[in-house]
């Protein structure tokens, strides 16, 4: 592949938006955040709104527009994303953009140089680190070496890196459905009642006897009983701190914390610390992770969940992650994962941290939540249900790290030339 070193001032105009911002609105055009970034795909549930009367004033300087390249000039450098089609956004803070000139590079092609290791160090080597947060400077960014190649070939790399990001995404899709249905199914169940009778009706909805309870200050169907999350896991523990067990940085194998646990997966790519094999079995003594137990974080974002389906050979998890294993006389881990990701759970964790600094839940505190508990019988036919949900879940994710990996791996190749596209 024969590609010219240019820099990226010939290739695109660089722009940033105000140093501020706007009141937030519950509607209206979008105000981008820099945290809707991620690995190269854009997540407007994470920006805010603003109104049209600021949305003018904001716009003042760019408004983006389909095939932008937006990114983060401050904190999280690296992050890119393309900006998506018939969305009215202005930039947020810390928030450039890089509108490509066509004649020269195709956004997607664009995109994929940004975030390929080349063009990641470059914005490392310009770094600049601050007393509170690292920066590059815009003024700076026009003269920042990129390699492009002629747009014939953009496109046909272009094209092999968004199949592979394609399937990931319908994966991802997949996934949402699946878990959202696990929870409505959750929700029926448990909350509202409308499990399976002895015909087959929903239970309340077909006229099933409620008792209030007063320990839940609720009505629960009769012959349930109020427990707590204590009376259904036999096991409760987390993962073990560096400072003198062990050193992070060296081995293989991947020190799981709170930002590597996210929407019910464990993400372990190049951003999450590292540990030997003797680190590993240090954790492990303590964290003991089998298949079957569901991880819970305890701090900020309090309450995100992992059910391990596969026995850990190559991660563990730090402190701040708890570790929760069903009483299986009494649940199942489908029951209990559904149980801890539940609103809730999420209402009573919000409800119960504590913390100056980074709010969070203690073990004994997450014990006491209160629960209906109708029976092991009734939730082993509700695990039935779930458990393939949850795991065609698992084996898509598994897909996708995967492809991500395959991605990553064509990333540099394809674009320093040594792979080409036929």
């Amino acid at each position: 592949m024969s590609a010219l070193m240019t820099t990226i001032g010939r290739i695109a105009e660089v722009f940033d938006g105000p140093h501020a911002t706007p009141t937030k609105t519950d509607e209206g055009p979008y105000f981008l955040s820099i945290s809707s970034l991620e690995s190269g795909r854009f997540d407007l549930s994470k920006s805010a709104h603003l109104s049209d009367e600021d949305f003018k004033k904001w716009t003042k300087r760019v408004t983006p527009q389909k095939g932008d390249l937006l990114f983060s000039y401050e904190t999280r450098l690296g992050e890119a994303a393309l900006m998506p089609d018939g969305v009215r956004a202005c930039l947020g803070r810390r928030m450039g953009l890089l509108r490509p000139r066509l004649d020269k590079v195709t956004p997607e092609y664009l995109l994929y140089v940004y975030l390929s290791p080349v063009f990641q160090q470059t914005i490392v080597a310009n770094t600049i680190t601050g007393a509170t947060v690292d920066r590059i400077a815009l003024n700076k960014m026009p003269d920042f070496p990129i390699r492009i190649p002629e747009i014939g070939e953009q496109k046909k790399v272009a094209s092999l890196l968004k199949n592979i990001d394609a399937k990931i995404d319908c994966n991802n899709r997949i996934n949402a459905e699946l878990e959202a249905m696990a929870k409505a199914l959750y929700d029926y169940w448990f909350v509202q009642f409308d499990f399976p009778d002895a015909h087959g009706k929903p239970y309340q909805s077909s006229g099933g006897k409620m008792v209030y309870n007063a320990t839940l200050k609720r009505e629960i169907p009769e012959g349930w009983e109020a427990l707590q999350l204590a009376d259904v896991i036999s096991r409760s523990g987390t993962g073990l701190n560096p400072r003198e067990n062990f050193q992070l940085g060296n081995g293989s194998n991947y020190y799981v914390t709170i930002k590597n646990v996210t929407n019910g997966r464990i993400t372990l790519d190049d951003k999450c610390d590292k540990i030997d094999d003797e680190a590993l079995k240090i954790i492990d003594r303590r964290s003991q992770l089998q298949v079957g137990d569901v991880l819970f974080t305890s701090i900020e974002p309090v309450g995100v969940t992992y059910l391990i389906q596969e026995k850990p050979e190559n991660w563990n998890i730090n402190e701040s992650v708890f570790t929760l294993r069903p009483d299986y006389k009494m649940t199942t881990s489908e029951h209990l994962f559904c149980l801890l990701s539940s609103s809730e759970m999420k209402v009573f964790t919000k409800n119960s941290s504590t913390g100056s600094i980074h709010k969070g839940i203690r073990h004994g505190v997450l014990k006491t939540y209160p629960l209906a508990y109708g029976g092991k019988e009734l939730i082993d036919g509700f695990s039935v249900v779930v458990k393939p949900m949850l795991k065609q879940m698992d084996v898509l994710e598994k897909e996708n790290q995967q492809l991500g990996q395959l991605r990553d791996w064509l990333l540099p190749l394809l674009m320093n030339g040594q792979v080409t596209v036929a």
